[in-house]
């Protein structure tokens, strides 16, 4: 396990980036799970199943992997009656990743982390809702406890769209654990996040927290998520920056959900991000391990990115195709 000031340092003296690994939903809609089910409940059920996501990204060439743990927090998982479990789902989430890795590298010896993933509560927070920010940092506070006990090396803080509820998940991540934290927001409503935070606020507000990495995941559509993290790149150049991008705008074609976006354009996303001074990158909602072999191919440049994918596309196009997105805001894919 990588200690808490030091965990991405390896890599940064290496090659200067990570690779991220792709979706974790998507894959396990692909594996059985249906509509309406809690992820986490696959680590206790068919966790093999788990494992066998995360081995597929590490063999594509991620450096870090998410556990699947992103509803895995009490509030979330009361929807479920899974509540009670908290500690054994996130627990079991970082154990199977921890696993996973560990398996991949010994076949190809090399370092991956595993990230803790803990996506927003779904509640909001006084005075718009009923959730104290007491309430919530404890409720992040037992989820970093539980990943932390299965082996995660960071706590990973994503798809967030409230600036006090970012606030009360460090504090409880911190509370829980010594482990480094990380940060990423969606940014989905003309470049703000749901709650109206742009990327230079977020800069602002929480680059004062030395966090291990800030940046932006899911989001609206590929080119609002770049703006925004290269506009954190350029306004905190000290602090590692994320950006895991959807694979492009959601669409349902006959009865099957499918994204725009191929491992083409992603990749070329990838080398912008990069040349823009993002370190982390990978990808979100409707990625696969095809994916994050072609971002991992194009930063090593064993791959030139095609012509055809250097533009980063019409950052409203998914603004006016936000009726193909269903329910994709209470769950990533």
């Amino acid at each position: 396990m990588a200690g808490a000031g030091d965990v991405f340092s390896e890599f940064w003296d290496t090659k200067g980036y990570v690779v991220a690994d792709g979706a974790m939903g998507t894959q396990l809609f692909a594996l059985g799970l249906n509509s309406g089910d809690a992820p986490e409940r696959f680590n206790l059920l068919a966790p093999g199943r788990i494992r066998d996501v995360h081995r597929g990204h590490v063999r594509a060439g991620a450096d870090l992997v998410l556990t699947n743990s992103f509803g895995a927090n009490r509030a979330r998982l009361r929807l479920h009656n899974l509540h009670e479990r908290t500690l054994e789902l996130n627990e079991a989430a970082a154990r199977i990743a921890r696993e996973a890795a560990a398996a991949e590298c010994r076949r190809d010896p090399r370092t991956v982390l595993v990230a803790g993933s803990m996506g927003p509560t779904g509640e909001l927070l006084e005075p718009l809702g009923a959730m104290t920010a007491a309430d919530c940092e404890q409720t992040f506070a037992t989820q970093a406890e539980g990943l932390a006990q299965g082996g995660a090396d960071l706590m990973w803080i994503e798809t967030m769209s409230d600036l006090g509820e970012v606030e009360a998940a460090v504090r409880g991540a911190r509370s829980a654990c010594d482990l480094p934290v990380a940060v990423t927001m969606s940014f989905d409503t003309a470049g703000r996040t749901m709650m109206g935070t742009s990327a230079t606020a977020m800069a602002e507000r929480l680059g004062p927290l030395k966090l291990a990495a800030l940046g932006a995941n899911c989001g609206n559509n590929l080119a609002d998520t770049e703006a925004a993290a290269l506009n954190i790149a350029a306004a905190l150049p000290e602090v590692p920056v994320v950006s895991k991008p959807n694979a492009g705008i959601p669409y349902w074609s006959g009865n099957t959900f499918h994204y725009t976006g191929t491992p083409e354009m992603l990749a070329a996303h990838a080398r912008r991000a990069r040349q823009g001074g993002v370190r982390i990158i990978g990808a979100c909602c409707g990625s696969t391990p095809d994916h994050i072999a072609e971002i991992a191919a194009v930063l090593a440049g064993d791959q030139p990115v095609s012509e055809s994918d250097e533009s980063p596309g019409d950052a409203t196009a998914g603004i006016r195709n936000r009726r193909h997105q269903g329910s994709r805001r209470r769950r990533r894919t």
